[in-house]
This record gives C-alpha cells, structure tokens and sequence, in this order.
C-alpha cells in the first residue's frame, strides 16, 4: 500500500475484540439536531484498535458520533448530513484505511452536505486520491492525512523494488522451480544485473517517503540520491541526505539510472509519467511506482518496456485496481514486479495512522495548528 495507500474499500463492518465507542453514538432513530457540549466528532469505519489511551484523552475531549453500517452507505450517508441527524460536528475521523469509505469518494455533492461547523477531515493513509481537499479547503475545512505514519514501510519495500529492478529477482525467483530454468537464470542474470553502489537514483517526490528513501538508499547502498519536487527542500536536508535537487523533471529523466515515483495525486487525474517523460529517461532506466497508479500511463510504460528503452520495472500500485495492466502483467516474472498496494501495509503503519488522525483532530480543535495538513493552500486562497 502506497503513499499508502488507502482508496476506500466499500463494505467492510467493525471487527470484534476492538474497543467499543458508545459515548456519543447516534442511532438512526435519534432525533436530528442533537445538542452537545464537547466538539462533535464523526466517526467513520471501524472502531480504534491501537492506540485506546490516545483514544481515552480524544473521547474525553470530543464527543464521538459513529454512525452505524448502514448509514455508511452513500444513499443512507447523504440523507443523514442532509437532515442533520448528527447535529452540527466539527470534525470527520477515519482512523483505518480499509473501512469508512462505504459512501464512496468525498466529492462536492458529499462535501457540500457537511455541516458548517466542520473544521477538519483527518483520515488514515497517505494518499488522498478518494477525497476532493481542494473543495475541502474552499469550505474551510483542513484535511489532514498520515503521510508521516507509512514513510518507512513505503520507503522499506521501495528499496526492495529497486533492488529488484538491478537484480531481477523475479526472473531469480520463478526460475528457481525448474533445473534448466535455474541453470539458465544462474549463467544469464549475472550478464544483466547490477550493484546499486554508485547507482544515480531518481526520487519524484521529495516528501516524507522520498526522503525516507534516500536516507536508506545513500547510506545503505552508496546510491547518489537526486531528486525533483515542486518545491525545494531546506539546503540542511539536502546536505544530511545527500540529496541533489533538480528543479527541472526532465534533467532528473536524462540523469537517473533508476527513478522512483513517490509523488502524491496531481488532483487533475493527469498523470506523470507519460510517453513523453519516458521518452527523456536514460536508455536502459529502471521505475518504481509507490505513489498512485493513475500518476503513471501504463501503456506507454509497456512501450518503453517492449521496446527496450526501460530495463525493468517493478509497481506497487496500478491504475484499475486490483485490475493490473494486461501488457504489464505478460512481462511478470522476467523485467517487471507486480505487487498489490502492500508498500505500506504493516501493523505499525495501521497504527501510527489511527494515533495521528486523533492527535490531529485533538490539535485543530484545540486552537493548535495541525501536524500533517495536505490543503492549506486551498484554505488560504479562499
């Protein structure tokens, strides 16, 4: 699960053995309007499973609203907000990524439901493809999500993609199961393969997770870390990573001997990587992909691939989960890796998602300034 991951996954009820949440809950024959003393919070998806001192303090501080499944549903979500069944709430809270998306992607016909007391939306998982924070942020609402929570998972499993795309672990693994296959694989994979020391490495994305990559790579591997990113990261950082900036996508391109998209959504649904960028690449470049599918067209990646302009490529995520990219998915096993949005799916990363959203909230709504916002530039212009 990339810069994990997170698109909702509908359908999914609380688990049992997780702690209970009825202070605050509101069935659906409550009266609408329910008044409250303590800021009302809405709780959606399972209930806390980690962190229940963290959740102690934030109940203590917030009245908790979780609706039921059934009202998780979108028909059943948008006929709540709008009778305001759960009253006037400051604050949306969806603290595991595999439950709380039953009602579908946040757009403006959810988001204009919302009540005007709503202050902030924090979710788990890093990505934020699923919810529009542009329109959240004209709203006046600050999303905040869990980027920091998943860094080392994403950045673990990323440098095991990399080291599979100089070592062709595929090709070394499925060969394995057959004597000729693994004599054949023993005397020609050490013809294409090659140590990562002195490797240019190539970071789209310098966030949280880029950097977490390049503290691994450069230290762990001798790689030379250069990177592009919207904006330029404080000369400090640069220094204690090593990392250089290219403030020009297409110089990075020319440069790096593997590259390594870690890049949140543009938003626009425009990808990133297109024909035209891998055009530009180095002839024989390796690629990464731990952000999102759709920031990559794949069918231009299975040209570049096809024709011999790419080496390998390994992805963590794809455009039509959990569909993968037929042209894509034929080269498995010899030059491309396919995994399944698992880059940040460990227990500690669930965890560290459920504690930061509630710290979050807990932060905006006691008049402090949010630790992980993704939006405020939106709330800034509005």
């Amino acid at each position: 699960m990339a810069e994990p991951a997170n698109t909702p996954i509908p359908g999914s009820t609380p688990r049992s053995g997780s702690p209970t949440h009825s202070q605050g809950f509101r069935s659906p024959s409550t009266p609408s309007t329910p008044t409250r003393k303590k800021p009302g919070v809405l709780h959606i998806g399972d209930p806390i499973k980690y962190h229940p001192d963290t959740y102690a303090l934030f109940s203590a501080r917030c009245d908790i609203i979780r609706p039921s499944t059934a009202e998780r549903q979108r028909d059943e979500f948008k006929r709540a907000l709008a009778e305001n069944r759960w009253g006037d709430f400051q604050a949306v809270f969806r603290p595991a990524w595999g439950t709380g998306g039953e009602m579908g992607g946040w757009d403006e016909e959810l988001i204009a439901l919302l009540p005007d007391s709503v202050r902030v939306f924090a979710s788990a998982g890093a990505g934020f493809d699923w919810v529009d924070v542009r329109r959240l942020g004209e709203r006046g609402i600050i999303y905040c999500n869990s980027s920091p929570a998943a860094a080392d998972a994403v950045a673990d499993f990323a440098l095991a993609m990399i080291i599979s795309t100089f070592r062709h672990l595929p090709w070394c693994a499925a060969a394995s199961a057959d004597p000729t296959t693994f004599q054949d694989c023993h005397a020609r994979a050490t013809l294409l393969s090659h140590t990562l020391r002195g490797q240019v490495l190539g970071l789209i994305g310098f966030g949280h997770i880029g950097q977490a990559i390049a503290a691994r790579a450069r230290p762990g591997f001798g790689m030379a870390v250069h990177y592009h990113d919207l904006v330029r990261k404080d000369p400090a950082l640069e220094a204690r990573l090593s990392a250089t900036f290219h403030p020009s996508l297409a110089d990075l391109l020319r440069l790096a001997d593997c590259l390594v998209l870690c890049t949140p959504s543009t938003g626009d649904g425009r990808p990133v990587i297109t024909a035209s960028t891998l055009q530009r690449c180095k002839p024989g470049a390796r690629f990464v992909n731990v952000a999102r599918g759709g920031l990559v067209d794949e069918e231009a990646l299975a040209d570049a691939l096809e024709s011999g302009h790419l080496s390998s490529v390994a992805l963590d995520v794809h455009a039509s989960e959990p569909n993968v990219n037929p042209r894509l998915a034929a080269l498995r096993g010899d030059r491309v890796l396919l995994t399944c949005h698992n880059a940040g799916g460990t227990v500690e990363t669930h965890a560290g998602f459920e504690d930061l959203s509630m710290r979050n909230i807990m932060a905006v709504l006691g008049g402090g300034e949010p630790i992980t916002p993704v939006n405020l530039e939106f709330l800034r212009r509005s």
